[in-house]
C-alpha cells in the first residue's frame, strides 16, 4: 500500500451500506471499521476512495451473508479534489471485496470505473481493473 496524493473527502462513515461492483458473492456491504485511520478520539470514523474497511456481507449469496470481510472503496459519490486542481465524482459508492489485507481482490471481473487513486495505492487491483477514472 501506498500513500494517497490527493485529499480525499471521507463521505462514508461507520455504518454506511455500500454496493460491490465485483463477482465475489457479495452484493451489499455494511461498513463496520476503517483501517488504517487515525483520528481524534470520540469522532466517527469514515472512508474515502482508496480506504480499506472491514465490513459485513447484507445481501449476497447464502454463503457469505453475514461474513466479516475487508474491502477497498473505489467510487464515491461526494466529490473530492485532485492535485491538478481536478474535481471526481461518481455516479454512486462502491466497494470491491478482499481476499486478504494485503490488497488481492476476491472477485475477477470489476463492473464499471475505479478511481485513479485505488490502482496508485493498491497495486493488484489495477491488474483486475479494466476502466480507470
Amino acid at each position: 500500500m501506498k500513500p494517497i496524493k490527493s485529499k480525499i473527502t471521507r463521505s462514508l462513515p461507520v455504518g454506511s451500506k455500500i454496493k460491490t461492483c465485483d463477482n465475489s458473492g457479495a452484493h451489499l456491504l455494511n461498513i463496520i471499521s476503517v483501517k488504517r485511520l487515525k483520528t481524534r478520539k470520540g469522532r466517527k470514523a469514515s472512508a474515502g476512495v482508496g480506504d480499506m474497511v472491514i465490513a459485513s456481507v447484507v445481501k449476497g449469496k447464502p454463503d457469505m451473508m453475514g461474513q466479516v470481510v475487508p474491502a477497498l472503496i473505489v467510487r464515491q459519490k461526494k466529490e473530492y479534489r485532485r492535485p491538478d486542481g481536478l474535481r471526481v465524482k461518481f455516479e454512486d459508492n462502491a466497494a470491491i471485496v478482499l481476499k486478504d489485507e494485503s490488497g488481492n481482490p476476491k472477485g475477477t471481473i470489476f463492473k464499471g470505473a475505479i478511481a485513479k487513486e485505488v490502482t496508485e495505492r493498491w497495486s493488484p487491483v489495477a491488474k483486475v481493473a479494466s476502466i480507470i477514472v
